[in-house]
């Protein structure tokens, strides 16, 4: 569910053209067991109480997804990163409650320069009292000041001994700044899943050919290196999407049984 404002010839490609709330919504409608995150939210472009408001909007849905709102910036923009993420903090206090009918807690105050907020609440809140939020690559940022502002790091696929070194550079900057003991690790993959199940892996930007034997051993590697989400992206493979993911979810996704949904402090206090 990427947030692509306009259109960059020069990128290669749009992502997805519908916006990622109102597609978010529409997927929900089709699933209650899978989570769903958008990937990823420019906040220095957007309101943050409109970035809330449709965060919690659908989490709050039938589905109760979880939504990650993660952000890019570049140039000037990162200063407007920090405002936006502080004010996008405050519109959700913790412990604001969860849904409008039990809209307790403390009424934000937010005086940054996206705008002024006194004397009025957001409903509806998130349905675990906060927004879990997510930096998509450096954002010209330190991973010190990702790991003490962040709930999780999203990178890009590197080598296996460069990505070793960010993972671990993550969980201890996790523990010097982030005010809990664990925080997850995801990255993205590329990949074009061959017909043949024992394909051998070739690489290709950003990713791999390979069949679904090689895959299940490359994930089963990430997940030893200490990553705990990888995000398949399907750009360029040569099969039909439906059919590759009926595939994912029958040969690939069972050898890594995901964790039952929780509150985000419980998953952190683990």
């Amino acid at each position: 569910m990427r947030d692509v404002p306009l259109r960059d010839p020069t990128f290669g490609d749009v992502g997805q053209i519908y916006d990622p709330w109102v597609w978010l919504g529409v997927v929900l409608s089709a699933t209650r067991s899978i989570a769903l995150a958008s990937g990823a939210i420019v906040l220095p472009l957007r309101q943050p109480p409109d970035v809330v408001k449709a965060a919690a909007s659908v989490d709050n849905l039938p589905a109760g997804a979880s939504c990650s709102v993660s952000r890019r910036a570049s140039g000037a923009r990162v200063s407007r990163l920090r405002a936006s993420l502080r004010a996008t903090r405050r519109a959700v206090p913790r412990g604001a409650g969860l849904c409008p009918a039990r809209a307790g807690g403390s009424v934000p105050q937010i005086d940054s320069p996206f705008g002024v907020l006194r004397g009025a609440d957001l409903i509806p809140k998130p349905a675990y009292g906060r927004l879990p939020i997510a930096v998509t690559g450096n954002s010209r940022r330190s991973v010190d000041w990702i790991a003490a502002n962040a709930d999780a790091w999203i990178m890009y696929p590197r080598g296996p001994e460069p990505q070793a070194q960010v993972v671990q550079s993550w969980r201890q900057a996790v523990r010097r700044h982030g005010g809990v003991d664990f925080k997850p690790f995801a990255q993205s993959l590329y990949i074009d899943l061959s017909e043949d199940p024992h394909a051998a892996a070739r690489p290709i930007h950003l990713g791999f050919h390979l069949g679904r034997d090689a895959l299940v051993d490359f994930l089963g590697y990430l997940q030893k290196l200490g990553v705990n989400h990888v995000i398949l992206n399907l750009k360029y493979g040569r099969r039909p999407a439906a059919e590759v993911l009926e595939e994912l979810s029958r040969e690939v996704v069972s050898h890594f049984p995901a964790h039952d949904a929780r509150p985000l402090e419980a998953v952190a206090a683990r």
